[in-house]
């Protein structure tokens, strides 16, 4: 699948999260080497967004009309890490953290992109599962 054009992506997500979208992707590329993958979205999502490497997905970008989101899967060791950092994230991902069920293959973090998700929290949870490969 092609990629979204930045005009794309505004046109199906609306300007501010379509610039969520674009702060958080720069950012996670500005420190992390990995293949990025545009798939088809499932189910009610229309574009799927994946950062990959080595056959572990990092994160997923899902997106469908006037919605984007983020999902981060947290394994055991990665909720480990977590719970002893817990201070380093905001009440809204703690109550979004809580409030999310254990499956046998981690926490899986559905996370709204809206203006009060900072991408320096997206950049701590995503170091709970890989360190950054770029300086």
């Amino acid at each position: 699948m092609d990629a979204l054009t930045s005009t794309a992506l505004a046109e199906l997500l609306g300007a501010a999260k379509a610039a969520k979208w674009q702060q958080l992707t720069a950012c996670i590329e500005r420190f992390y080497e990995m293949d990025q993958l545009w798939n088809k979205g499932f189910g009610q999502w229309l574009y799927e967004y994946k950062y990959r490497r080595g056959g572990k997905t990092l994160c997923t970008f899902y997106a469908k009309q006037d919605t984007a989101t983020l999902l981060v899967v947290l394994g055991k060791a990665e909720r480990e890490k977590f719970d002893r950092q817990r201070e380093d994230f905001s009440e809204s991902l703690l109550q979004l953290y809580d409030a999310t069920e254990s499956y046998h293959d981690g926490k899986w973090l559905w996370i709204p992109l809206d203006e009060t998700l900072a991408e320096n929290e997206v950049l701590a949870l995503l170091k709970l599962k890989r360190r950054p490969n770029r300086k």
